[in-house]
């Protein structure tokens, strides 16, 4: 049986002293935007007045597909191992943007359908050689979606022990993750597949058109539709969420969602980047909704799906640079832009400490 840790709730009070804090720094009352907002909500996850991202921790998870075996990807499979040595190498964005932001990287196999070569920076949790063909089957077992769940709770927790993180930026790899990703956020929050399936690599229009009736089938079969009343109440469901991971979803998701639940359990705020990444936080959110209070929207992706995600969760994102790689590219990127705002409350004079005037 899956065991969750309780979400702790927002700390009000550190939230109101930097709120208070902010209006007496030197400049005119709400004059960095969101900027302020952004550092009060910190306040409030991590339960003090001056937050703080001074170990920041990047955490890429992969997994392969069976569904890429009905076309719905540009590329094959075999990137997704390709793409991981490639992180182990320092050689991808998100490792380039990682490095940019000071933060630490971890790299996790949760599913990858080839044995990856040894590496001091890999973590070797795989579950199976990538999950099933969800057109025919489940993608995966009961047990192992829970399995998913708790490894990516304990790779949370890895973060925050060993690394002393205290900003989690969320990062994924796998050929096919986009359409398990539309396919949960279609469940999660009643739209319909067209208005959240994209073209993830860069299929073209036929590919798109049967990518979208994959998921619509499979959400059909095996009785995915939410019920209505839950979409509008944010109730938790831990029997649907992992029934949902369960038939259509991914290793990689279901540990992202881990990571998430685990993360908001220790009060460390949580950057969510694009669509692979929001659909585990809907999902995160879905078995413990007071996760939704820890995310933090780095970006809006190009994929259609990603704007319908971050609106059922109340995220708006920091900056639209019209992205769409994953990876954890935009989550990477917005790092120093959440380090910005605790250093800007913690480290600006008062208007009492620098003498001067404040008549606003």
């Amino acid at each position: 049986m899956l065991h969750l840790p309780p979400i702790p709730p927002l700390d009000v009070e550190a939230m109101r002293k930097a709120a208070e804090r902010q209006n007496t720094l030197t400049k005119p009352l709400g004059s960095l935007g969101l900027l302020e907002l952004l550092a009060t909500q910190l306040a409030g996850m991590q339960g003090c007045e001056r937050p703080h991202a001074a170990q920041p921790c990047v955490i890429v998870i992969a997994g392969d597909h069976g569904i890429t075996r009905q076309g719905v990807s540009a590329y094959p499979a075999e990137v997704t191992p390709q793409m991981v040595i490639n992180y182990l190498r320092g050689g991808a964005a998100v490792n380039v943007l990682a490095r940019n932001a000071g933060a630490h990287m971890l790299v996790a196999d949760f599913g990858v359908a080839a044995d990856l070569p040894p590496h001091p920076n890999l973590i070797l949790q795989k579950i199976a050689y990538a999950t099933r063909d969800f057109s025919h089957e489940p993608a995966m077992s009961l047990a192992q979606a829970e399995q998913a769940i708790e490894q990516g709770i304990a790779l949370a927790n890895r973060a925050i022990d060993q690394h002393n993180a205290d900003l989690i930026a969320l990062g994924d790899m796998g050929i096919g993750n986009t359409t398990a990703s539309a396919a949960i956020i279609a469940a999660l929050t009643g739209k319909p597949a067209s208005e959240v399936t994209g073209r993830g690599t860069g299929i073209d229009d036929a590919s798109l058109q049967r990518k979208t009736a994959l998921i619509e089938n499979a959400l059909s079969q095996y009785e995915l539709h939410l019920p209505n009343y839950q979409l509008h109440t944010g109730e938790a469901n831990v029997d649907f969420g992992l029934k949902l991971l369960q038939h259509v979803g991914g290793f990689e998701i279901g540990g992202l969602c881990g990571v998430i639940i685990g993360a908001a359990a220790r009060r460390v705020p949580v950057l969510v980047d694009g669509l692979i990444t929001s659909a585990a936080a809907v999902l995160a959110a879905m078995l413990a909704p007071d996760t939704r209070k820890y995310l933090i929207a780095a970006h809006l992706s190009v994929e259609r799906g990603h704007r319908v995600a971050l609106g059922h969760l109340g995220l708006k994102p920091l900056f639209d640079l019209e992205m769409r790689l994953g990876e954890g590219s935009g989550a990477a990127l917005a790092i120093p832009i959440v380090s910005a705002a605790c250093k800007l409350l913690d480290q600006m004079a008062t208007f009492a400490e620098a003498g001067v005037s404040n008549n606003g």
